[in-house]
């Protein structure tokens, strides 16, 4: 056999899907070529891997013939399984990147700003190289002028914090030399995940023909000043619960226990506790049941954007002019002289406090009715 030989469905080392006697050329009837190969670097955050999925139908609209290859970090998987643009899914581990660097691509794409991804992209052979690599000083730099301004914007807090208008998704289009309108963000949620979601809310009473409203109340381990008043989320759900008769569910993962529990037991409403013990994609599946989700710039904000949620969002310490609503939502931003800051905590927590549950309720109301949820 060639070391050339591509075929998409080769499996190397055991029967392809086909189970057929392979002749190992391109004599076999099922034989398809990979045609461009691409590689994708593109690690974490789980959120920021989500927002760059646009670029995958417009990869393929360009590469009809392609393979494209993602390699991404463990933690992002279940975000990007499934994927009908992503022709092979792998993560970071010694064997792959090994692999990687025996292999040659046409083109490889690296969107990440860390020394792992942009060192595998210094190593990788490929024809045409986009995005950030690991030069032999240990400084990243970009690997085609496109890629220059987002390399500034990550080192001038002037030009991301001030200057900036454009959005995550425009940035990265404009880095690889993308000239077409971005689109959605690319998910796949198999539907076992939803009937998890269904059931799991059955349980709790929850009325599927009646208005429900997530409350995603945490902001994970790296910025607490992206979490809102545990007194507030109190006053927003009592105020949307007695206002627009919904029902409130609360959202969060194992840091947001403690949170969850004092919020519910602080209310005079019947308020959900969902849990905080459920995996990425049952996460997933009690979001996509919600009609509205409440929540900080944290992954529940890119999961509730990219399952087409009706969204109301608030930012303190992060910019909000690079998240995309898509249309489907509202951001408020507490417009103080200290931020953004992108500090991971802050003795005062002004940004927060400056956003009140009054402030929500309203976005929240104008939200349902601008699309013509009933409330």
């Amino acid at each position: 056999m060639s070391k050339d030989f591509d075929c998409r469905f080769f499996a190397s080392e055991k029967p392809c899907k086909f189970k057929l006697d392979c002749p190992i050329d391109s004599s076999c009837p099922k034989y398809a070529s990979m045609g461009k190969r691409i590689l994708i670097i593109k690690l974490a955050a789980i959120g920021d891997v989500l927002r760059t999925t646009p670029i995958l139908p417009v990869l393929k609209e360009r590469y009809p013939l392609s393979y494209i290859t993602w390699i991404t970090d463990g933690s992002s998987l279940p975000v990007l399984e499934d994927n009908p643009f992503v022709d092979r899914l792998l993560f970071v581990t010694l064997e792959n990147t090994l692999r990687l660097q025996v292999e040659k691509f046409d083109l490889l794409i690296c969107l990440d700003k860390d020394a792992t991804a942009t060192s595998l992209a210094a190593m990788v052979k490929a024809d045409v190289k986009l995005g950030f690599a690991l030069s032999g000083t240990g400084h990243i730099y970009s690997l085609n002028k496109e890629a220059n301004h987002l390399l500034r914007l990550g080192v001038s807090d002037k030009l991301k914090f001030r200057q900036n208008t454009k959005t995550y998704q425009q940035l990265i289009f404009e880095a690889i030399g993308f000239t077409e309108n971005y689109g959605e963000y690319i998910i796949t949620l198999p539907d076992k995940y939803n009937t998890y979601a269904r059931n799991h809310l059955s349980n709790f009473g929850i009325d599927p023909g009646k208005l429900l409203i997530g409350l995603n109340t945490g902001a994970g381990k790296r910025f607490a000043t992206k979490r809102w008043e545990i007194q507030s989320f109190v006053e927003l759900a009592d105020k949307l619960q007695r206002d627009l008769n919904a029902q409130i569910l609360l959202l969060g993962g194992p840091e947001e226990v403690e949170r969850n529990q004092e919020i519910a037991s602080g209310t005079t409403s019947n308020v959900i506790d969902s849990g905080c013990h459920h995996s990425l994609k049952e996460f997933m599946g009690l979001i996509n049941q919600c009609h509205l989700i409440v929540t900080g710039d944290t992954l529940a904000l890119h999961l509730s954007i990219a399952l087409r949620k009706c969204i109301v969002t608030f930012f303190g310490s992060t910019c909000y002019q690079e998240i995309d609503l898509y249309g489907r939502g509202k951001s408020l931003v507490a417009h103080v002289e200290c931020s953004p800051c992108y500090k991971g905590n802050c003795d005062t927590m002004i940004c927060m406090k400056k956003i009140s549950a009054n402030d929500v309720f309203h976005a929240c109301r104008e939200v349902l009715a601008n699309h013509t949820i009933a409330v």
